[in-house]
C-alpha cells in the first residue's frame, strides 16, 4: 500500500493514509520523504471527492470502512487501482512465488541507469513519471490480484504451493498465472526449470530460462564465491556473455538471468547490462546484510520454506567459515498449517534455530487452535521459542551470522538484537 501511495502521489494526486499501527515500519520511509500524512483514528477530515484502496488486512467491519462507505466515497479494489496504472505505460509485470522483489529490483536498476524507468517494488519502494516509457511492476498472486493485469512484458520466476487459504489446489494456482502469462501483450520470460511453469499452455510469445539444457535461455559455467556469482548466459545456443553479481544463492543467479534477457531484449546494451549488475544493491530486506560492532547479522524478508531454505544456503556462500544461526518469525497460521513438514525441513542446514510466536494481521490464532510455534520447534533438534522483547540468549550466537527472517514486522526484534550488539 506504501508503494501505491508513492506512485499515486508522484503521478500528481493528493495521497493520505489510515494504519491501525504507529510503529514505524521499513516501508514508511518513501512516504515520510513525500510527505504523505497517516492518520491513526477517525476523525480526520476526508474530501468528498477521495477515491478509498484499502489492504485485506482491513475487515469490512473496520471503524474506518465503515466510515468511508458511510461518506459515500468511490472505493476501488487495490489492483483495479494498480490495473489503471499499469495500462498507462509499457509495463513489465515481475510474477512469481519467490523472487519477484529481487528481479525486479535490478531490472529496475538496469532500466534506471540506462533509459529510465518507473517502478512498483514490494518493499515499499516506488516512483513514477508520465515521462518514463516502461514501468516495472510486482506482480503479486495473492488474492489472486496480478490475473485483472494486462503488461507488454511479464516474468514467472516460479510457481510453488502458497496462499493456499486463497487457491483449492496447485492446479488452481496454475490457472490463475496462466491467466496472467496470456494477458500479456508481447513477451513472457518465465522458468523453465520450474514443473508449474511448464504446465501452463502459453498462448502468447513466451521464452523459458534456467540451468537446464532445454530452456531458450541456458545459465552454465556457474562460480559461487564469498564475492558472489559468476556464469554465463547461452540464448538459444549462442553465448552472450558472462555475468557477475554481488549476489548470493542460484536462485539469485536464476533472478539476474531473467532480467538479463529482459532487459537485452528491450535493446540495452550487453555492456551496460555487465556494469549495472556490478553494482546492484538489493531492495530492503533481501539479504540486507548489517555489521555492528564487527558482529554481523542479515535481514530477509525469506517467509516460505522453499525461501529459508536458499537464504540460509546463500548464508552459508558468504560466509563459509561461521555457523549461521536462524531466528524466524512465522507470519499467518494457514501457512504453518500448510508447510508444517516443509518447515521442519528447510531448517536444517541452519546451525541453530529460533522461533519466535506467530503474527498474524488477516488471521485470527482461534480459527487455527492447533497451529503455533511450538509445533515446529519440538520438531527440530536444538531449537528455541524466542520473546521478541528478550533477545539476551541471541548474545552467546553474536560471533556467528544471525538471520532474521520472516515477512511479519521485524523491527521491534531487530531493535532489541542491535541494543544488544551496541
Amino acid at each position: 500500500m506504501s508503494t501505491l501511495a508513492q506512485i499515486l502521489y508522484d503521478l500528481g494526486n493528493t495521497v493520505s493514509g489510515y494504519d491501525d499501527v504507529k510503529d514505524y515500519k521499513f516501508t514508511q520511509k518513501g512516504l515520510d520523504d513525500r510527505n504523505i500524512k497517516i492518520y491513526y483514528d477517525n476523525n480526520h477530515d476526508i474530501d468528498k471527492d477521495t477515491c478509498v484502496t484499502y489492504s485485506v488486512a482491513f475487515k469490512e467491519d473496520h471503524p474506518e470502512m465503515k466510515r468511508v462507505k458511510e461518506l459515500g466515497l468511490n472505493i476501488k479494489k487495490y489492483n483495479e487501482i494498480m490495473k489503471d496504472v499499469i495500462d498507462m505505460f509499457d509495463s513489465i509485470g515481475v510474477s512469481g512465488t519467490h523472487g519477484k522483489t529481487t528481479t525486479s529490483s535490478i531490472i529496475k536498476h538496469i532500466l534506471e541507469n540506462t533509459v529510465g524507468t518507473n517502478y512498483f517494488i514490494g518493499a515499499g519502494d516506488g516512483m513514477a513519471t508520465k515521462d518514463n516509457k516502461y514501468f516495472v511492476v510486482e506482480s503479486d498472486e495473492f488474492n489472486r490480484h496480478f490475473q485483472i493485469y494486462e503488461p507488454k512484458y511479464s516474468i514467472i520466476t516460479n510457481i510453488e504451493e502458497e496462499h493456499m487459504e486463497i487457491y483449492k489446489d496447485i492446479d488452481d494456482l496454475v490457472n490463475t498465472f496462466e491467466k496472467f502469462a496470456n494477458n500479456t501483450k508481447d513477451l513472457v520470460v518465465a522458468c523453465g526449470d520450474n514443473l508449474n511453469v511448464r504446465k501452463i499452455n502459453y498462448k502468447t510469445n513466451h521464452k523459458f530460462y534456467g540451468f537446464n539444457e532445454n530452456n531458450d535461455i541456458v545459465i552454465k559455467n556457474v562460480k559461487q564465491t564469498q564475492d558472489g556469482s559468476t556464469f554465463d548466459i547461452y540464448i538459444d545456443n549462442e553465448k552472450l556473455d558472462t555475468f557477475k553479481i554481488p549476489l548470493y544463492g542460484k536462485h539469485n543467479i536464476l533472478n539476474s538471468a531473467a532480467a538479463i534477457y529482459l532487459t537485452y531484449y528491450l535493446g540495452i546494451d550487453k555492456k551496460d547490462i555487465k556494469k549495472y549488475l556490478l553494482n546492484f544493491e538489493n531492495a530492503k530486506r533481501r539479504f540486507a546484510i548489517h555489521n555492528i560492532n564487527n558482529y554481523t547479522y542479515i535481514d530477509d524478508y525469506a517467509h516460505h520454506p522453499t525461501e529459508i531454505k536458499a537464504t540460509i544456503s546463500a548464508a552459508k556462500q558468504k560466509y563459509p567459515d561461521k555457523k549461521i544461526v536462524a531466528v524466524f518469525m512465522p507470519n499467518t497460521y494457514s501457512r504453518f498449517k500448510d508447510f508444517e513438514d516443509e518447515f521442519v525441513e528447510c531448517f536444517k542446514e541452519a546451525d541453530k534455530v529460533f522461533l519466535t510466536k506467530v503474527k498474524a494481521n488477516r488471521e485470527k490464532q482461534e480459527d487455527y487452535p492447533n497451529i503455533n510455534s511450538d509445533i515446529i520447534v519440538k520438531r527440530i533438534k536444538g531449537s528455541s521459542l524466542l520473546d521478541e522483547n528478550d533477545v539476551k540468549e541471541l548474545d552467546k550466537y553474536k560471533n556467528d551470522v544471525v538471520l532474521f527472517l520472516g515477512c511479519a514486522d521485524m523491527s521491534h526484534l531487530i531493535k532489541n538484537y542491535e541494543e544488544l550488539l551496541k
